[in-house]
């Protein structure tokens, strides 16, 4: 149990350190993303201290994934024109080495999201692989219950099948939920940082896909750079909800979140934050296991 303690309190130091890389160098974060929820992404990218950039006319994608550290990729609201620019910016990021985050929101729902999720599987080498458990099966050809982009799945075994996926689609899952499931296949993660209140706004898996985006920009590890996004989205959600409050360096003082609060209020703490977190606050509240 000390040395299972003693990991945990490793990996929870590790992640902080990658969230001060981020803030240290700032990488640019190219999203082709949804019309619901892309200006919270871009918020959420800009709150964590790296610099989201909304690129998608096929024209330019090439040459903006150029400059970026990392390319997010989100079909919460699909076109056909998007998909061609998705699939253009992701073989350039291929090229340059740069890691390719999807997010195949809705996956399962209809026939053209699950085509247009494996479609860019097939052609673009994505470093991880986003979504809840009915997402994740419905693009590995397991079935999955979605409503809309809402996932009707629970499963026990969810950790031994998001092994099987990742080994399958030769990448990393990461499937989130309660427990947030990371893995390459090899090497799991568990994240048990998060709140309720994180499921009653719209777009808080698309904004903790774009964390993800950010700290593979900076980590090469990218199961353990998807594992601490999930972990800062987790924290910041429990914080802005009030329910745990995690000490931060001496003068901190930033105090729980008085009284019940709704969504929408819930969701503007969130940024504030996202923007707060510190490596010390990561260090002391993190719940993530290996």
């Amino acid at each position: 149990m000390e040395t299972i303690f003693q990991e945990s309190k490793e990996l929870a130091a590790r992640a902080g350190a990658a969230l001060e890389k981020i803030r240290r160098t700032r990488p640019l974060i190219h999203h082709i993303t949804n019309a619901v929820t892309i200006d919270d992404s871009a918020n959420i990218v800009l709150c964590l201290g790296a610099l989201p950039v909304m690129a998608q006319a096929p024209e330019e994608v090439a040459e903006m994934v150029s400059a970026a550290g990392a390319l997010v990729l989100n079909i919460g609201t699909l076109a056909r024109e998007q998909v061609e620019a998705m699939v253009i910016a992701g073989r350039q990021a291929n090229k340059l080495g740069k890691p390719v985050v999807l997010d195949p929101v809705g996956a399962g729902a209809t026939v053209m999201r699950t085509e247009a999720a494996r479609r860019i599987l097939a052609e673009v080498k994505v470093a991880v692989l986003r979504g809840n458990a009915a997402e994740i099966k419905a693009v590995a050809g397991a079935g999955g219950k979605i409503r809309g982009v809402e996932s009707l799945e629970e499963d026990a075994q969810i950790t031994v099948q998001a092994r099987d996926f990742a080994r399958q689609l030769g990448m990393v899952v990461a499937i989130t939920g309660k427990t947030d499931v990371i893995t390459d296949g090899q090497i799991t993660y568990l994240v048990d940082n998060g709140d309720p209140m994180l499921r009653t706004v719209v777009g808080t898996g698309c904004m903790s896909t774009s964390l993800i985006g950010a700290f593979c920009a900076v980590e090469q590890d990218h199961a353990f750079a998807a594992a601490a996004g999930l972990v800062a989205m987790g924290l910041a959600g429990e914080r802005a909800a009030g329910h745990t409050v995690a000490p931060g360096p001496p003068g901190d003082g930033l105090p729980a979140w008085p009284g019940e609060i709704g969504p929408g209020t819930f969701k503007m703490r969130l940024f504030d934050e996202i923007y707060h977190l510190s490596s010390e606050m990561i260090e002391a509240g993190a719940r993530i296991r290996k």
